[in-house]
């Protein structure tokens, strides 16, 4: 897996040059004249640890979540303080972790944040199914959330019970949601299950738009080093044949493909907070994406909290680019739309798009993995297929050993790949 992504960076770098992380930062992050600039926050408390998530966690606490909050919001004005003037930014995401836990304290987060930003398309935030109560959302709604995102993983109770998660009570959240009116209601599953086939689903997804969901997001199992799961997902011929079933059939209902993996029934529910040409994130694990470089911050909690009590930024590794670099950055986080425009490139990198990248576009379509119009470029069904296929290369070989590392320590000295 690691020659594979390895030979396409050198490719689409043109360069032997690495991709390589090192411990430092800038004090003074250089926000200002970035487009499309996105938030997103981490809030990395969970009442049960799932063996199959990689994500940065913790167990939930009170006090450990009220002292992390604390500490967050310094890092708010840490970062952004220096501004004289808001900056607006398309949106802002809540993700974790379980950040529905933190809900009396939300609007406090929002409120810091409003401080310096403009948020012009809205506000989500992940939940637990167990978290949407009628308590919760109204918090969420006084805070100013509009969109949310539940992760299900699955209404079957066989699929549960191989992620290792409890049974919810699908009836007394679809009461909940009917009582609340959010702009995105978005459900999450799992797919690539060991035995799971299209017909189960198919019926997750109308489950989902039956009790309350207008969108849906569908998420491949990924088998990471790090993690305590022993769940082993399909192979690649079933996952291609499950994946092309479900895409073909959310097509002939109707449903709106807004991403590789998410659907909706509505014309203006979406929810994403990957797609941006620009991005800053805050708290532990949070990464921030800007014009000439890419920066994570640590992964230990009390090291985070530790670097901020010091008035410092909690950043563990920065990536600085160079053009190639960024271009492919732009490229991969833009493709997981399903299409790139060719002019919002030119207008990012000063660059004509085919200039950049012409024999890889023309092979993109001669593969049939993409079509073209107006400048716009479009991936088709085996296209997707092969993104969704070539991301799991790029996580088993970089994120996997990236978040392994960063697991284990607080601030490496450097990261290549």
């Amino acid at each position: 897996m690691g020659f594979v992504t390895t030979l396409t960076r050198m490719w689409f770098t043109r360069t032997l040059r690495p991709f390589t992380f090192k411990n430092e930062y800038d004090s003074r992050l250089n926000y200002v004249e970035c487009t499309g600039l996105g938030l997103y926050v981490h809030l990395p408390f969970c009442s049960q640890l799932c063996s199959f998530c990689p994500y940065c966690k913790e167990l939930y606490s009170a006090e450990k979540c009220s002292l992390y909050i604390d500490a967050l919001i310094k890092e708010i004005h840490l970062s952004a303080g220096r501004q004289k003037e808001k900056k607006p930014v398309t949106s802002l995401y809540f993700g974790g972790g379980t950040p529905a836990l933190a809900a009396p304290r939300l609007k406090e987060i929002i409120d810091a944040l409003q401080e310096h930003f403009i948020i012009t398309e809205g506000i989500g935030l992940e939940l637990h199914p167990d978290n949407v109560t009628n308590e919760t959302l109204r918090l969420l709604k006084e805070a100013g959330i509009t969109k949310i995102s539940i992760g299900i993983q699955s209404f079957q109770d066989k699929y549960l019970n191989i992620l290792g998660r409890r049974a919810f009570d699908c009836k007394r959240m679809a009461e909940a949601l009917s009582n609340f009116s959010f702009e995105t209601v978005s459900m999450d599953f799992i797919f690539a299950l060991p035995g799971q086939t299209s017909e189960d689903l198919k019926n997750d997804i109308e489950t989902a738009f039956a009790n309350g969901a207008n969108h849906i997001a569908i998420y491949p199992l990924i088998d990471f080093t790090f993690t305590d799961s022993r769940i082993k997902p399909l192979k690649k011929k079933e996952k291609r044949k499950l994946l092309d079933e479900i895409t073909l059939y959310c097509k002939e209902m109707g449903y709106r493909r807004d991403s590789i993996w998410t659907f909706s029934n509505s014309g203006t529910a979406g929810y994403s907070s990957m797609t941006r040409d620009n991005f800053l994130g805050f708290g532990c694990s949070a990464t921030t994406l800007l014009k000439d470089q890419f920066k994570i911050n640590t992964f230990s909690v009390a090291e985070y909290q530790k670097r901020i009590e010091e008035g410092k930024l909690p950043t563990s590794l920065t990536l600085r680019f160079s053009e190639r670099q960024r271009m492919v950055y732009y490229l991969f986080w833009t493709a997981y739309s399903t299409r790139v425009n060719s002019k919002d490139f030119e207008v990012f990198f000063n660059t004509p798009l085919k200039k950049a990248y012409g024999p890889e576009l023309w092979l993109a379509k001669k593969l049939g993995f993409a079509t073209e119009e107006n400048g716009e470029y479009r991936m088709t069904l085996k296209g997707a297929f092969y993104y969704h296929y070539y991301e799991n290369f790029y996580t088993l070989s970089y994120i996997d050993k990236m978040w392994g590392i960063l697991r284990r320590e607080a601030f490496p000295e450097e990261i290549q790949f």
